[in-house]
């Protein structure tokens, strides 16, 4: 038997699943909700292709990111050229920004995207190497941080909405090309006499990108003694950070300023941001973005600003309450006996589809006991028994499965009923 390549997995309907992080109706409960979040805040849908040119992520994420320098599929197509599965997203949208002259048409771009990613990394609870993605940008003109924090109201909305509770927003500000450097340089001072005790990790990105050790947690203990990026903010850093600041307040958007707090991308300048969940364990990061003014120039566009954020579904839906109704279950089963009675049910399907009730038909021919069996594990709302008695009365039954309680009712009844619900 050939099974799913390790460290992925398939997304089933609930009535195949008893594992509620796979079931398929949970993953469309969050995109429904994060797609009513887009339509109220005036965020249009992107989609670009699943595979891009390996020098978008090289150039745009960063050779020496553990993305590109280890965890990338990339293979060479008949044409000698390389290709790769995309890793995130970010990068395609600011190569779809620029190709098709976005910033022409509008001053500021508001994007949002929905779908599978792919990173070969080791597996373990909540990830995997195909994982998948809900995300926005907002590209253009402007780096007013207002930006930023409707962008996390929005995401508060959704929280709420989901019902997913013991959240925590954490806060940084990376800094700048202006005053980055400066920093890097200090914490290399301070981080060269502890190497021999730190990772193997820690010391690569020691040579290869500093700022990367401060997101370390297996030397979380001696990465605490290091200086944080607010030390060395430049003037327009701190002012930007501080205005930040100032519209969560306006929001009542309680955070925690996080002094270590970096990304794992070369992208991201100024505002960095998290939010965690307390019932997530060890791995416990529900969501993370931040500002990335000087990406579009790297990937050869002109000078745009950008902010953004990314979900991971896979996570989000392990955070949801366990109660989230599958609305592809069917409202009616209608259970036949008989020739004509599956003949009539078939009829009487088609019309109540039409009038938009969600049914079921049994096509086999089967005893009573067993149809409604078979309406138990489709999960059905109610059954409707449909036998010669009732075809010749015109009155049919129609049981309640989470009650047990009956009732007759005529055809016109029962679409009286089921299209008011």
């Amino acid at each position: 038997m050939i099974k799913t390549v390790k460290h992925t997995r398939d997304i089933l309907p609930s009535e195949f699943s008893q594992d509620t992080s796979a079931q398929s109706h949970r993953f469309q409960h969050v995109e429904a909700i994060a797609r009513e979040a887009f339509r109220r805040y005036g965020f249009r849908e992107i989609r670009t292709p699943i595979f891009e040119h390996t020098e978008l992520f090289a150039r745009g994420v960063g050779t020496e990111t553990d993305i590109v320098s280890k965890e990338m599929y990339t293979w060479t197509d008949i044409n000698g050229d390389s290709l790769t599965l995309r890793p995130e997203n970010t990068a395609p949208v600011i190569r779809a920004y620029i190709e098709h002259k976005m910033a022409h048409q509008s001053d500021l771009a508001k994007l949002f995207y929905i779908g599978p990613q792919f990173r070969r990394e080791r597996g373990q609870k909540g990830r995997f190497r195909q994982f998948y993605q809900i995300g926005v940008e907002v590209i253009g003109k402007s780096d007013n941080p207002a930006i930023e924090a409707e962008v996390i109201e929005m995401i508060y909305w959704m929280l709420t909405e989901l019902k997913i509770e013991q959240t925590q927003l954490l806060i940084n500000s990376v800094g700048c090309p202006v005053c980055r450097p400066n920093f890097n340089e200090m914490l290399k001072r301070e981080v060269a006499p502890h190497l021999p005790q730190m990772c193997g990790n820690c010391n690569r990105r020691y040579e290869t990108n500093i700022l990367r050790v401060l997101d370390c947690k297996e030397d979380a203990a001696i990465v605490s003694k290091f200086p944080s990026t607010l030390n060395l903010l430049c003037q327009e850093c701190s002012t930007h950070f501080a205005k930040f600041r100032t519209y969560l307040d306006a929001r009542s958007i309680p955070y925690k300023i996080e002094p270590r707090l970096v990304r794992g991308l070369d992208y991201y300048t100024r505002t960095a941001f998290e939010i965690t969940s307390g019932s997530l364990g060890a791995q416990n990061s529900l969501l993370g973005g931040g500002r990335y003014d000087g990406l579009s120039e790297t990937l050869g566009g002109s000078a745009a600003k950008g902010f953004g954020f990314a979900l991971g579904l896979d996570r989000f839906v392990m955070s949801l309450p366990q109660d989230v109704e599958d609305p592809s279950v069917p409202l009616l089963f209608l259970a036949h006996l008989g020739e004509k009675a599956m003949e009539y049910a078939l009829k009487l399907a088609s019309s109540l589809r039409r009038e938009g009730v969600a049914c079921a038909v049994d096509f086999e021919a089967r005893s009573l006991k067993n149809s409604m069996k078979l309406a138990d594990k489709v999960k059905a709302k109610n059954v409707l028994i449909i036998g010669e008695d009732e075809l010749v009365k015109g009155r049919y039954v129609l049981r309640n499965m989470s009650t047990g309680e009956q009732s007759e009712l005529t055809e016109e009844e029962l679409f009286e009923r089921f299209k008011a619900k």
